[in-house]
């Protein structure tokens, strides 16, 4: 589920708009009254939605922005004449005063699209590291060497004690490894 972070200057406006978004079924990670408060709350998670006010007590939106880490999107809430100058960013906005389904409609939204980016970020192929790929490659030839196996074979066995012990390739590569230099 996605993370939401409200931080607006102040903290009764938060808890409200916290108390809304949780009574309509969102996770609510945080509120908070400054941007390095929500800035510290978003070092901690993966991805997440902050949702701010135009002015913070410590900074303005558009720092905060730039301070929060990959994988976080914001939502803006402010008059419709400070909304005008942040045209053409890749933040979200809503004008005030706020109108309950939009709130909640546009949260939907951007959590959603926060759902198809972890998805798709989770589908694509991990890289090994170079050293990973070294330890995997030395133990296929232990086991080509001591057990007659082609590559393939030393292959297919490492992949299936991963798959059976629950552990990377890497792991079991380790493991092949100390097993055949402690005989």
């Amino acid at each position: 589920m996605t993370s939401i972070i409200v931080v607006l200057p102040k903290l009764d406006d938060s808890k409200t708009i916290k108390n809304l978004l949780v009574r309509n079924g969102f996770q609510v990670a945080a509120v908070c009254g400054s941007g390095s408060q929500a800035i510290s709350v978003a070092d901690n998670l993966d991805d997440g939605i902050v949702i701010c006010g135009y002015k913070l007590v410590d900074m303005m939106y558009s720092e905060l922005h730039d301070y929060l880490p990959p994988g976080f999107e914001m939502l803006l809430m402010a008059s419709s004449h400070l909304l005008a100058e942040c045209v053409g960013s890749d933040i979200m906005s809503l004008s005030m005063p706020l109108k309950l389904h939009d709130l909640l409609n546009t949260v939907e939204l951007m959590t959603n699209s926060i759902e198809y980016k972890r998805k798709k970020r989770k589908s694509q192929p991990r890289t090994r590291k170079p050293e990973e790929i070294a330890l995997i490659n030395e133990a296929k030839a232990l086991l080509m060497s001591r057990n007659n196996m082609t590559e393939e074979e030393a292959h297919r066995y490492i992949q299936k004690c991963s798959m059976d012990s629950g552990n990377t390739m890497v792991e079991s590569a380790t493991m092949v490894m100390s097993i055949f230099t402690d005989a």
